[in-house]
């Protein structure tokens, strides 16, 4: 693979030459911008997203629904260090070359990148996240996989990968958090409702307004119900006593 990359007709050269070359015309404010945003940046913004989205799920009124959800969202972060564990032999085993050290003129915004360069951690952390996210929360997950896309375009930008190491990368993130997710669910799944039971640990699965709200509507159903019955025609009292035999 070093070989083809070293081709300069090559395509994955190519298009590493036309989205670097983007920073060579861009002001040089705008390159550190990118360096922080490739470089930290997106992922922070995704845990910002995994914790948006803990915060909307322990909040569903469905207890079980609530309970596999996190259980899901549990599992993108793990499958995302598995991903990049998974990522280690894959690079020990192609040891193909950073891009700036085959090929002249690229505008390099980082430096001390002296590790291989397929497949990209970033671009596998983030899709893994982001795939991972997506079983939890559609909304989310695609939130979070539009960043791990525009994570994967920086790390171009910034001269320290190829397009397929990117490409790689989406694909290595993709396969850990899909493949392995209903051997993660089936183990999660038990656990998190261990800790929604707890009564300290319980609020990390379950916000006591979500509790509130079920209880409310559990008891307002049947009150509800008892009211369509009753009127003028249908034969209902109002008394105490039809009320707690409609409950």
């Amino acid at each position: 693979m070093a070989e083809l990359a070293m081709d300069g007709a090559n395509p994955d050269v190519s298009l590493l030459y036309d989205i670097n070359g983007l920073a060579k015309s861009a002001p040089t404010w705008f390159d550190r911008v990118m360096e922080f945003v490739g470089e930290y940046g997106i992922l922070l913004a995704l845990v910002l997203v995994v914790l948006w989205c803990w915060w909307s799920l322990r909040r569903r009124e469905d207890r079980d629904s609530a309970m596999s959800a996190v259980a899901a969202l549990v599992w993108a972060p793990l499958a995302a260090g598995i991903a990049l564990l998974v990522n280690i032999p894959i690079r020990g085993f192609v040891e193909r070359p950073r891009p700036f050290v085959d090929h002249k003129g690229l505008d390099v915004l980082v430096d001390g990148k002296t590790d291989y360069s397929f497949v990209s951690d970033h671009a596998t952390l983030a899709m893994a996240i982001g795939a991972g996210l997506f079983v939890a929360h559609r909304k989310f997950g695609a939130v979070a996989i539009a960043l791990a896309i525009a994570e994967g375009f920086c790390r171009v930008y910034m001269g320290v990968h190829y397009p397929t190491d990117v490409v790689g990368g989406f694909a290595l993130g993709t396969a850990v958090a899909l493949l392995l997710a209903p051997l993660a669910l089936l183990l999660l799944t038990p656990l998190v409702s261990r800790i929604a039971r707890s009564p300290r640990l319980g609020r990390l699965v379950r916000s006591r307004r979500a509790g509130t709200a079920s209880l409310r509507l559990a008891v307002d159903l049947p009150e509800s119900r008892a009211g369509k019955g009753s009127g003028p025609g249908k034969g209902a009292g109002t008394g105490p006593g039809e009320n707690d035999l409609a409950a």
